[in-house]
């Protein structure tokens, strides 16, 4: 399947309204996903784009891997503060979203995964 592309419409079906719960963090989703929020342009971000990548199909039916182009959706990245990027949240299923910034190596999504996302 590989990492899925979202537009605001998509994000606020998909992931979080966050027009309907402005001070409430709602997961919409039906399983945990991670959410690359990234620009063209950006070295850091083209690093992780395949990593990101390969780990959508090694757990896919597990998690979703969402990309968000800030360039694009900049209302978007606006609501969720993203002043650097690449920007990672992981939202988990229950519980707020963690944070993270910069291009993390594959070990360190998996271990997110793991023990954020999938709680093994």
């Amino acid at each position: 399947m590989g990492t899925i592309h979202l537009t605001k419409a998509d994000f606020l079906s998909k992931v979080a309204n966050y027009e309907t719960n402005p001070t409430e963090w709602k997961y919409e989703g039906d399983k945990p996903c991670i959410i690359d929020f990234y620009a063209s342009w950006c070295a850091p971000c083209k690093t992780v784009a395949p990593i990101l990548e390969d780990l959508a199909k090694e757990y896919e039916g597990q998690i979703y891997i969402y990309k968000v182009d800030t360039e694009a959706e900049q209302e978007l990245a606006g609501a969720f503060g993203i002043r650097s990027i690449p920007t990672i949240l992981f939202c988990p299923m229950e519980g707020a979203p963690q944070m993270a910034q910069g291009a993390l190596p594959k070990d360190t999504f998996k271990k997110a995964i793991a023990d954020v996302l999938l709680n093994i």
